[in-house]
């Protein structure tokens, strides 16, 4: 009589991180951090734009540019665009794990909502869902023109900006998701401190200050181009 062979194998380290919440919250916090890291970079680069045709057109093309001659054109570029692709699809990914994993935990709503919970807190959701779609839009409006409302131009990236917020639906569109990016940032990096440690009672303060600060200058900074254009101060 042949004996048994045992054939089962224990989880690899990574997947029981990933199979936990507190793993799936570190993954959302982390990529979290990454994307606030392009974002503010993105918002200085769209600042250029205040400073005429020629400094922003010159930015995009030093955008395929950098790294050179160690990497070649458009190497880094890619670079960026890969690890920001994996860190916007393992940031929605676990999001909506945890959602669903919350939602079996407790199948029935609360009678009464948290008192203490902000409207930020409570949008997160939804924020969530409108800039993912912001992000198609944007990329078939800016990057591959296809539904740019005026004629795409590849390579004049200042005169394709000026059409898209020359119409009233892309101002709506890219105003609105700003917004929700303010909600968003406010309290993501206020949630990303708390699951990566950096939290406790004396540091809470500068930390939701620091979140409430981030919010602000993202919306305000991102908000000023269709501003400028719609108001001529940009043309």
């Amino acid at each position: 009589m042949a004996l048994a062979t045992r054939t089962d194998r224990r989880p690899s380290m990574t997947r029981t991180l990933w199979d936990s919440s507190l793993g799936k919250k570190t993954v959302m916090a982390v990529s979290g951090l990454i994307m606030l890291l392009y974002l503010v970079v993105h918002m200085i680069g769209n600042l250029k734009i205040f400073f005429g045709s020629g400094e922003f057109n010159h930015y995009a093309h030093w955008l395929r540019t950098m790294g050179e001659p160690f990497l070649h054109y458009e190497w880094a570029l890619w670079i960026v665009r890969v690890v920001l692709v994996a860190a916007v699809v393992l940031h929605a990914v676990s999001a909506y794990q945890l959602s669903r994993r919350d939602i079996r935990a407790r199948p029935a709503k609360y009678v009464h909502r948290k008192p203490r919970a902000t409207y930020a807190t409570r949008t997160m959701r939804w924020g969530g869902i409108i800039l993912a779609l912001f992000v198609v839009w944007h990329i078939l409006d800016l990057t591959t023109g296809t539904v740019h409302s005026g004629g795409f131009q590849s390579g004049h990236p200042y005169q394709n900006v000026i059409d898209t917020f020359s119409t009233w639906y892309g101002n709506t569109i890219y105003i609105v998701a700003m917004l929700a990016l303010g909600l968003h940032v406010q309290h993501g990096f206020w949630s990303a401190a708390q699951t990566l440690g950096a939290g406790n009672a004396t540091r809470d303060r500068v930390l939701k200050t620091i979140a409430n600060a981030l919010a602000a200058v993202l919306t305000l900074g991102f908000i000023s181009v269709p501003v400028a254009v719609m108001t001529g101060v940009v043309s």
